[in-house]
């Protein structure tokens, strides 16, 4: 399933979702990377 997260305050990443981490934040896999942020919420 594809998942966008926040790395910051203007970079998104879209990836394969891996995990949630016990803090709140998700862990996306983009071309073998793993990227670690806070998941951004659908817009009405």
């Amino acid at each position: 399933m594809l998942r966008t997260i926040a790395l910051g305050t203007s970079v998104l990443v879209q990836g394969i979702y891996v995990k949630t981490l016990p803090d709140g934040r998700m862990t996306v896999r983009v071309d073998g990377a793993q990227y670690s942020g806070m998941p951004v919420t659908q817009a009405a």
